[in-house]
């Protein structure tokens, strides 16, 4: 059967639910499509009736899922392997073309550079701006939680989705070549999904190193040390001398297709990394504050490797303190986030960053809210299905039977038996022994479940 064409705002409906990595309820979606519930229930209607969407459970409790058909069909259209001009995807505008289109000449005919001070020395926080000051309201504006709630709330609440979108766009970025479902099922196995080549050690790495931030930062705040840590997870086994790991660097250091020269004195990349992370906690508004921190420490390049990794992940710093949604950099070509960086480097020309860095930050706004909507709206199935949950939980993970083997065994109607097997499923993905207690599940025993391979 020919699958009829989608509209845009079929489209971007099936993106959001395919994107939200989980079940989501309609309300979820009416803020980021900015549409009126009618609207998006008749577009619903439209995807289940063409196959591109499942509905699970009915009622106030219904979640929609992407099928298969739906996923192939998005996976064939130009948006799905971005490009800088693929449509609704990165296009750089008017005032940005002119500093692109220098940094493609050819490297002979472009005039070598060095590290130059004043680019942080001259920023003044709360008086300068790398961001057009009004950006950096909407946007703030745009991504900030809930008021009220302990700094890295928001992160904790997306943070397993985070996990892979992060490690696996941060980890393309610098050429991986793991696909996004592979970053899923290493995060699932762990080690025991084979060979620990150099690929699965950075996005494990990347996962080690995005959980300690999540969990530092909130306690220590942005510091130097903190910093310093993070590249010390990013690059563990990753670097042949381990002495450059979690330290300044001490050598020269190339930037491939730039003719940029970092500086190369130890006490120098101290001291402006200290007077980088000063301001950034004397900035009050948290996306200029991460804006500021991204382009600085890729500018600096303070370690021997992993600079830019560093660079991308301390940029979440700000916003989780402040409770914004987290930037994962997802759909952004690794030449256009190096012609971003190249226009730093070589010109200290922030206006391509800048046009980068509001691309994916609304991108992950976007995200990120659906995502938290669908985990924060009230499921009554849950509600109605409390006990049998904690039941199943504990079947499962306490006494090792199988799901279907624990299902006959708690009362459900056979109306909502399909719906509470994937609520059960996903509760299983996600049980971890730092979250386990909720089903009254010791940490020990979850562990040995999760280290055999989460059988059930």
């Amino acid at each position: 059967m020919t699958t009829p064409p989608l509209s845009p705002r079929h489209e971007s409906l099936l993106r959001l639910v395919l994107a939200a990595g989980a079940p989501v309820q309609p309300g979820a979606l009416e803020q980021s499509l900015q549409a009126s519930r009618p609207t998006v229930n008749r577009a619903l209607r439209d995807l289940l009736a063409s196959g591109f969407l499942e509905r699970l459970g009915s009622g106030r409790s219904t979640r929609y899922v992407v099928t298969d058909v739906g996923k192939a069909t998005l996976g064939a259209l130009p948006s799905a392997t971005p490009t800088s001009a693929g449509p609704g995807l990165l296009q750089w505008s008017p005032a940005a073309l002119p500093l692109v289109e220098t940094l493609r000449a050819p490297l002979g005919t472009r005039t070598p550079t060095g590290y130059e001070s004043s680019f942080a020395d001259n920023y003044i926080p709360n008086q300068s701006s790398l961001l057009p000051p009004q950006l950096a309201t909407d946007l703030f504006n745009a991504g900030r939680g809930r008021d009220q709630q302990p700094a890295g709330t928001y992160a904790r609440e997306v943070l397993e989705q985070l996990l892979i979108d992060l490690s696996w766009s941060s980890s393309r970025l610098e050429g991986n070549n793991k696909s996004l479902l592979d970053t899923k099922e290493l995060f699932e196995l762990g080690e025991q999904a084979g060979p620990l080549d150099e690929d699965t050690l950075m996005l494990l790495n990347h996962k080690s190193a995005i959980e300690f931030m999540v969990d530092a930062v909130p306690i220590e705040g942005i510091t130097v040390p903190v910093i310093v840590d993070l590249q010390a997870k990013l690059m563990r086994d990753l670097m042949k001398d381990s002495r450059d790991i979690g330290s300044m660097r001490r050598r020269v250091v190339n930037i491939d297709g730039s003719v940029y020269s970092p500086s190369n004195i130890p006490t120098l990349l101290e001291e402006t990394l200290k007077s980088i992370i000063d301001k950034v906690r004397n900035i009050r508004n948290p996306v200029e504050a991460a804006f500021f921190l991204w382009v600085n420490v890729a500018y600096l390049q303070p370690f021997a490797d992993g600079n830019k990794r560093t660079s991308r992940l301390s940029a979440n710093m700000p916003l989780l303190l402040h409770n914004c949604a987290p930037l994962s950099f997802l759909d952004v070509e690794r030449t256009d986030y190096a012609t971003a960086m190249l226009g730093v480097y070589e010109q200290r020309n922030v206006a391509a960053a800048v046009e980068l860095f509001e691309f994916i930050y609304r991108r992950s706004i976007q995200k990120y809210s659906v995502l938290r909507a669908s985990l924060t709206v009230p499921d009554p199935l849950r509600a109605r299905y409390r006990q049998a949950l904690n039941e199943l939980m504990q079947f499962v993970v306490f006494y090792g039977r199988t799901l279907e083997d624990a299902l006959p065994a708690v009362h459900v109607d056979a109306t909502d038996l399909t719906a509470l097997r994937v609520i059960a499923n996903t509760e299983l993905d996600h049980l971890e022994p730092y979250n386990c207690a909720r089903y009254n599940l010791a940490r020990s025993k979850t562990q040995k479940w999760i280290d055999d391979g989460r059988p059930r």
